[in-house]
């Protein structure tokens, strides 16, 4: 017997536990996937006793787009227009906040930067009423950027680029060597040229996984949207799926789930689109000196 060999099983001896503990964990966390999928694909009418279905149907998919009383198609262009328009403006916001806080030095940075860790602490549902106060009154000059527009809404999810967006970026510029912007000013650019031709270019990464991650939170989001959008046609996705479980007397979890598989598919395609700017920036920096 080979002393590979004997490793190889001694040290199986040692581990074995672990794959019971894993297949454990995998179960666990794909059942809710195994669930909305049978859900989706199951009879009309399923309750939520039963995971996977004996027959598969695409009835629940035909309930969405068919009644007339559950404008899906509505539902799902305003989920892309507000979650990408809020999702891009973030991503800009927080790029340019976080290359001040980063590059330049100036009166009141550490007291911004501290304001700004210090917000985070706080629950977002403290800001609840005073947001709603306030966009309330402003409603009242201005209709198209109050309550009840989408508008509105976007402007209200602009605040939360100046928190943890701006100190994910701010530690990524501090890793970028600052002697990169002196060999450019020596060559004659300006900052602003070497912000958007050697800077940007570096943080494309990390632009990614922010876009990534701020446009998947957008979507998810309810309780804003919950303040602002008002009326069945300006609802989100999250806004209108929640209605076909809210009810007291009847719940339908089939087009619920159904609605849930199709609003994963924006996520997928903008992962699968920014995965490959991830994937070269990785790729780039691992072969450079």
């Amino acid at each position: 017997m080979s002393t590979t060999y004997k490793i190889r099983k001694r040290y199986r001896h040692k581990v074995w536990w672990r794959y019971p503990i894993a297949a454990a964990a995998l179960i666990f966390a794909t059942m809710p996937l195994v669930w909305v999928i049978g859900a989706a694909f199951g009879p009309a009418g399923l309750t939520t006793q039963s995971v996977i279905p004996r027959t598969f149907a695409l009835d629940n998919f035909r309930a969405l787009f068919s009644d007339e009383n559950v404008p899906f198609v509505t539902w799902y262009k305003n989920s892309l227009i507000i979650c990408s328009s809020a999702a891009i403006m973030q991503v800009a916001i927080a790029t340019f906040a976080a290359y001040a806080f980063s590059r330049f030095r100036f009166k009141g940075r550490r007291i911004s930067l501290v304001g700004l860790l210090v917000l985070q602490m706080f629950p977002q549902l403290l800001s609840l009423v005073a947001i709603y106060l306030l966009m309330y009154r402003v409603s009242l000059i201005f209709p198209a950027i109050g309550t009840g527009s989408a508008l509105g809404l976007i402007l209200v999810y602009l605040g939360g680029a100046m928190g943890y967006n701006t100190y994910l970026l701010k530690g990524f510029f501090d890793s970028i060597p600052k002697e990169i912007d002196e060999a450019a000013k020596v060559d004659g650019a300006t900052a602003g040229q070497t912000f958007r031709q050697i800077i940007l270019p570096l943080a494309v990464p990390m632009l990614a996984v922010v876009m990534l991650l701020s446009f998947i939170g957008l979507l998810n989001d309810f309780i804003l949207a919950s303040l602002f959008l008002q009326t069945k046609e300006d609802y989100t996705l999250a806004l209108g799926l929640q209605a076909f479980v809210s009810g007291q007397y009847e719940q339908q979890w089939g087009p619920f789930a159904a609605g849930a598989l199709l609003t994963a598919i924006p996520v997928i395609v903008l992962f699968q689109f920014l995965q490959r700017y991830i994937v070269e920036g990785l790729s780039a920096g691992s072969v450079k000196g």
